[in-house]
């Protein structure tokens, strides 16, 4: 593996060699660091000079608000008179070019501008907006060197790092926990409810599919369909929440048939069968040798049973996961 010298050399090579291809626009919002690295080298820009590093100096004045022309790398009376002014306003000595005084004034003053730009847009983007406003944000994150994805107006995963980053680094308050865990607790709700729905159009059209003997533990099939949705809880044993073994003890409890409270011994007091039917258990070795988690057999090749991630689901044993740890079907008597 490269180290990080090795790596920062040969990052700066390949952005390098793609910024000569790319047109200004491209270059200024993907490369900011190289901005200044091609400022410094250039140093003196004087009347007369074009090419990048003028149009550089040039877009980093007309960020300061001292350059509204059009940007096009050459240095010409405009660009000179904004270079005087700069200086007058910063108490530099005036001259007609650059040098380096000069030019890390620029750098400094447009990195602060950058800095107060994070700190009164903060409180007004939140994450998965999409607004040019992120972009702003993401602009000003790329170029202090805290944001590394695509300048694209979406407020997701790299930009809330990058902000957290800055936060840390700048000793700013750029996230508001607050609004963040109230945006969580939404967006949990709202999963909650998109599952509880899909849970019950799918139970409904599971419950049209399978045709329920009265020998198959209809009652018991009939109130896991109805628990679908349940969340995972452990050692849960109610309609509140149920854990895999405490979910099965109670839909067998609707047909008054007490079974033991776990998968080890609902296994050695069911009788083994060699193909499961509509009311057998299903049992599978998950986080321990031997029965660890087991569920009611619907028919198509499906069951139901309380899982930690979704709480009670349907699922198929045909799925790798349970396949792979499929021990066998067992029948309650």
């Amino acid at each position: 593996m490269l180290n990080g010298t090795v790596q920062h050399v040969v990052k700066q090579t390949i952005m390098y060699s793609y910024v000569l291809t790319q047109p200004f626009a491209v270059y200024v919002d993907a490369y900011p660091a190289l901005q200044d690295e091609q400022l410094f080298k250039a140093e003196q820009l004087a009347s007369g000079q074009h090419g990048k590093a003028v149009r550089t100096m040039q877009h980093k004045w007309n960020h300061l608000s001292y350059f509204d022309e059009a940007i096009d790398g050459e240095y010409h009376i405009l660009t000179e008179h904004a270079l005087k002014k700069f200086q007058k306003d910063y108490q530099i000595t005036i001259t007609s070019k650059t040098n380096l005084k000069t030019l890390q004034t620029i750098v400094d003053k447009e990195k602060k501008q950058y800095k107060e730009q994070l700190k009164d847009m903060s409180d007004t983007i939140h994450p998965e907006m999409n607004h040019s406003d992120v972009r702003r944000l993401q602009r000003a994150l790329k170029h202090l060197d805290y944001y590394e994805g695509k300048v694209d107006g979406i407020y997701g995963i790299r930009t809330q790092k990058a902000l957290e980053a800055a936060e840390e680094k700048l000793g700013m308050q750029l996230v508001d926990d607050n609004a963040l865990g109230k945006l969580h607790e939404q967006k949990q709700a709202t999963h909650s409810r998109q599952v509880a729905q899909k849970s019950a159009t799918e139970a409904d059209q599971e419950m049209k599919k399978v045709k329920v003997s009265s020998t198959s533990h209809s009652g018991a099939v009939e109130s896991a369909y109805a628990q679908i949705g349940t969340p995972y809880d452990w050692s849960g044993e109610s309609p509140s929440g149920f854990d895999c073994s405490g979910f099965i003890q109670y839909i067998f409890q609707m047909e008054n048939i007490k079974l033991p409270r776990t998968v080890s011994e609902t296994w050695n007091s069911t009788v083994p069968v060699g193909k499961p039917s509509v009311g057998d258990l299903v049992f599978f070795e998950t986080y321990k040798p031997g029965p660890s988690h087991m569920g009611i057999y619907v028919g198509d090749e499906k069951f139901i049973h309380a899982g930690e991630s979704r709480g009670v689901e349907i699922s198929k044993l045909e799925e790798t996961y349970w396949k792979q740890r499929y021990l066998g079907a067992r029948s309650v008597q």
